[in-house]
Order: C-alpha cells, then structure tokens, then sequence
C-alpha cells in the first residue's frame, strides 16, 4: 500500500507553500506547523515531510527545534529536508528527532560524504532527493539548476545500494495538474526495487491511487491538502 506523506513546509516560523525556487512570495497556510501536525497525528498520518525553507535559502538547517517539537510531542514519524549539507547539519537532525533526512545538494556536490551518510546512519535513514526541472536535476530549494541528468544520479546511488529516492517534478510542483505518472514509471522500471516518494502536481485522491497503481512506495502533497482539493478524511483507505 502507498504511505500517505504530507508535507509541511515552514519558512519565517509558519506553514507555506512558495513558489519553485522563489522565496519573495511565500503563500501563508497557518502561523503554527507544530497545529498541522497534530491535525495530521490526529486524522491517522503517521508520517509528514518536513521542509526547512529557511535553511535550503540559508545552505545550512534552521528549523532544529521544530523537528524536535514534532517528533517530541505528536507520534509522527520526520522525514527532513531543506539545508541539510554538512556532517554536523546530518548529526542535529537525527538527534533532534528525525526519523530520515532527505538531501539534494550534497547528493549532487560530495557524493564521497552522502554515501558515508549512507554507511554511518543507514540505508533506512538516508532518502536522495531527485527533483528536477526540465529532466536535469536541481538543488539549493530549487535555486540552482545543473546539467545533471536525473537517471545518472539516480543510477550513481542505486548502483550503491540505495533505498529511499524522493522526486519532485518542479514543474509540476503547486500547479495542480497531476503527477507525472510516465517519469516515475520510468524510474521503477530502471531500477527495479527502490521505494520511490513521488511529488509534484498532486491533485487529489484519484492521484494517490494512480501512483499507488503505478508502483510508488509513498506519495507527498501539500498544496492540494492545504486548498481543501484533498481532504485527511478520504485517506481512510490508505493508512494501516
């Protein structure tokens, strides 16, 4: 069965959602991260996607506390992410609480220290984010652009053993038109045996159940939750 993984983005202390890349107009959903992840907890989530916007800007994590406060106070599992490129950056972040830590950056530009990661903490615990724009993969919050083809990177850790691969389709990411369905089979038919987390473009329930169709290990959205396009309710069927 496909996990249900919602997404909660924080940026300046509250909930948003900002466009790809694009820090000046953040769309405010709530003033208190810790309030949506108690109302994730209390709808039968057991896991949210925890995004640090201030520390992908920054290049280093911000938001510490917050992981701390969510996997401190709710029995969510964190998966985190945003700004998570140094030894020490890795260490905070299990030590405060996250269960896995997703990254980009360092996956693109030290290959070397993401596979030590892999080593030292676990294949369980380690997620490479894949997100690309226009089929080449892109770091920094979406920020900057390389000439790295997604199928290469994903081959370079798979060949490595890795387990857990996140993609977002940045194209598709807030636009509301559906995932892209052809990219992610394309992905599990190349290499067979990863979980993949898919992203971008969730619109609604018929599109969770198109992924789990399609062979994705989880699914995470945000906008569509944060818009009333998909209600926690609907999830029923999807959460063990």
């Amino acid at each position: 069965m496909i996990r249900i993984i919602p997404s909660i983005s924080i940026y300046q202390g509250k909930c948003v959602k900002v466009p790809p890349g694009n820090f000046d107009h953040p769309v405010v959903y709530g003033d208190s991260p810790m309030e949506v992840a108690q109302i994730f907890e209390e709808h039968g989530i057991r896991r949210v996607h925890l995004v640090d916007l201030d520390g992908a800007k920054k290049g280093s994590v911000v938001n510490y506390g917050m992981v701390r406060m969510i996997s401190g106070y709710t029995n969510l599992a964190v998966d985190f992410t945003g700004g998570v490129k140094t030894e020490e950056d890795a260490r905070l972040s299990f030590l405060n609480g996250a269960l896995s830590i997703a990254a980009a950056s360092v996956a693109v530009n030290n290959r070397e220290q993401f596979l030590s990661w892999m080593k030292k903490y676990g294949y369980e615990r380690i997620v490479l984010t894949a997100d690309i724009h226009k089929g080449k993969v892109v770091t920094d919050g979406w920020q900057c652009r390389t000439n790295i083809d997604l199928f290469e990177l994903i081959g370079y850790y798979y060949e490595r053993g890795i387990k857990y691969v996140k993609c977002t389709d940045v194209g598709r990411d807030g636009t509301m038109e559906g995932p892209s369905i052809k990219l992610y089979k394309q992905i599990l038919a190349d290499f067979p045996g990863i979980c993949l987390m898919a992203s971008g473009g969730v619109r609604s329930v018929a599109d969770i159940e198109k992924l789990a169709v399609a062979g994705a290990y989880g699914v995470i959205f945000g906008k569509a939750y944060y818009e009333g396009k998909i209600r926690l309710e609907d999830l029923r069927d999807y959460l063990d």
